[in-house]
């Protein structure tokens, strides 16, 4: 597989960096020919969130960005609102802390006995009035061009990253058209958008134009992820759970999964996609590109 160009590359704003240090470990193992061989694994840490002066959540993940996952995450569940004001983001290497300070007191212990165990990979958790505030989502009607989704499909699966490097992880990439913005990854595909929702907070950055694209299954946690983020368009290149295509319909998101090479599926927003390109015009992906181990 033909990795992305550094010209391509300059299109992030923020990418994977698989060489960074403490993020892989090289591994000594024997293979099925019973030869010695060294292959890279991706690290994995506790990470413990704090809202003020209250315990949240540990969350295990790669250990990057972690002031974007706590703020993501205290932004997904609701504990932090558009309207919040953040007056400091602490991380603690040592002591494997995140504080989160807001200029108001806030307080959840209500809404910590409440919790909920997901579908997520690395025992994913979120609580269980987490679908509070979605009867109210109605996203807008936002258009998408199938040449951008093909586009983004090519540009992203030869993008290096850990996946790439070491697999065992779930990749969550922010988009506008055909243009990757900014490339998470971590072991649960929950920290992986959490980390773009933090990133979108602390930037303010606009949702209603984005797609969001994700490695991932299209699980009811991710749409509604996606639709309170007030996302739009939600891809991958994995498959759909029914309730998670019934509550897409139910938000007005647009769905699309199984998108490999030539090929995807509309659930939800069909009447939102513009077909301005023929795809048997576009290439079908390689066996070497199709991200299903490492490389």
């Amino acid at each position: 597989m033909q990795l992305a160009s550094n010209d391509e590359l300059t299109e992030y704003l923020i990418a994977p960096n698989p060489a960074a240090v403490g993020l892989t470990r090289a591994v000594d193992g024997v293979d099925h020919t019973g030869a010695e061989t060294t292959i890279s694994v991706v690290e994995e840490r506790p990470l413990t969130i704090f809202l003020n002066s209250q315990e949240i959540v540990t969350a295990m993940t790669i250990g990057d960005y972690p002031e974007y996952l706590a703020l993501g995450f205290l932004r997904n569940q609701h504990m932090l609102s558009d309207d919040d004001t953040v007056t400091g983001v602490d991380f603690d290497e040592e002591l494997e802390t995140v504080v989160v300070r807001t200029e108001v007191e806030t307080s959840h212990e209500e809404k910590l006995k409440k919790k909920t165990r997901t579908s997520g990979c690395a025992v994913g958790t979120v609580f269980g009035d987490m679908m509070e505030g979605l009867e109210d989502v109605r996203l807008p009607a936002t258009e998408v061009k199938t040449s951008d989704l093909y586009a983004l499909a090519h540009k992203i699966n030869r993008t290096p990253s850990l996946y790439l490097e070491a697999g065992a992880i779930h990749g969550t990439i922010l988009c506008k058209g055909a243009r990757p913005l900014v490339y998470m990854e971590d072991v649960g595909r929950h920290n992986a958008v959490d980390k773009v929702a933090g990133w979108m907070f602390d930037t303010k950055t606009a949702a209603d134009d984005k797609i969001l694209y994700t490695t991932g299954r299209l699980t009811s946690e991710m749409v509604i992820k996606t639709a309170m983020m007030g996302i739009p368009v939600l891809a991958s290149r994995s498959g759909f759970t029914a309730w998670g295509v019934e509550i897409a319909r139910e938000v007005g998101l647009t769905l699309i999964g199984r998108m490999r090479g030539q090929r995807f599926v509309c659930l939800s927003g069909n009447d939102r996609l513009i077909r301005d390109v023929d795809p048997s015009s576009v290439p079908e992906e390689s066996k070497k590109s199709r991200r299903k181990s490492a490389g």
